[in-house]
């Protein structure tokens, strides 16, 4: 079977899952991004996967957030958490390649995600390492932004790098997640504070669903999620991330020896003998 059949079997598949058609521009442009180009082991199962240390979203979830974006043409867009690079080339296919900008603060992720998009002919999307959490100013501001990453709350340089009309989409949530789209409140409106109920996600009352942020309102929810928490700096693949572990290392590296007990010598850190 040729993999514009299978593309399209996956596209059946994913409107059974979701229980409605793909909107028009989600569904051209996953018919027209070659997913084997980004995920080499069964690219049109519609599952997670790991590829190359870089997590491959699950198709569903992909057009879900895709959904939620509502992206248009010649929109500007950041994406936060670059990936495989797969969603910016569906994106890519929306607004067009040069007005799609993705960031990692994992530089194998960047290298991976570059790589495929170059590899299947969307090389004109941006793709930069940069702390997610600060996200791109220099482009700003963008009429859409994508976290590809769970939170309970989105950054606040995000937020402000969203242009006035703009939409941010994210995974709402830590254990229980669900995708939320946000947009600025209107001046005479009442914010948000995500009543609006979602039949697969947690109930609008439950402690899992916090409130959107102050000053923005929830327009859409997409159904539930389940991604990895955004990262900081110094969580990256190859980074230790116990930072006991880590300051034992760099305090052993300085030849101290405790005088009065190692709880003395950690005080002392600064100090010069």
């Amino acid at each position: 079977m040729d993999e514009s059949a299978l593309r399209a079997d996956m596209i059946e598949g994913l409107e059974h899952q979701i229980g409605e058609p793909l909107g028009a521009s989600v569904l051209t442009a996953l018919q027209r991004v070659p997913r084997e180009r980004f995920v080499e082991e069964s690219p049109y199962a519609n599952r997670a996967s790991e590829q190359g240390g870089t997590r491959a979203l699950a198709p569903a979830t992909v057009a879900r957030m895709l959904t939620a974006l509502d992206a248009r043409p010649d929109d500007r867009v950041l994406i936060v958490g670059a990936g495989i690079g797969y969603t910016a080339a569906a994106l890519a296919e929306v607004v067009g390649s040069r007005r799609v900008h993705a960031i990692d603060i994992d530089r194998r992720a960047v290298y991976t995600a570059r790589s495929n998009l170059a590899d299947a002919g969307y090389d004109a999307v941006l793709v930069d390492r940069r702390d997610g959490a600060h996200g791109l100013p220099e482009y700003a501001p963008y009429d859409r932004i994508l976290l590809e990453a769970a939170v309970v709350e989105p950054p606040r340089a995000l937020r402000e790098q969203l242009s006035s009309s703009g939409r941010l989409v994210y995974p709402r949530g830590t254990t229980a997640q669900t995708i939320v789209a946000i947009e600025a409140s209107v001046a005479d409106e009442t914010p948000s504070t995500g009543s609006i109920a979602d039949p697969d996600g947690p109930a609008p009352d439950s402690d899992e669903l916090p409130p959107v942020p102050d000053g923005f309102r929830l327009v859409e929810t997409a159904g539930p999620a389940h991604l990895r928490p955004m990262l900081v700096d110094g969580e990256q693949f190859g980074v230790e991330r116990n930072r006991t572990r880590r300051e034992d290392r760099e305090f052993a590296a300085r030849g101290r020896t405790a005088r009065h007990g190692w709880e003395r010598d950690w005080i002392d850190w600064d100090e010069t003998r």
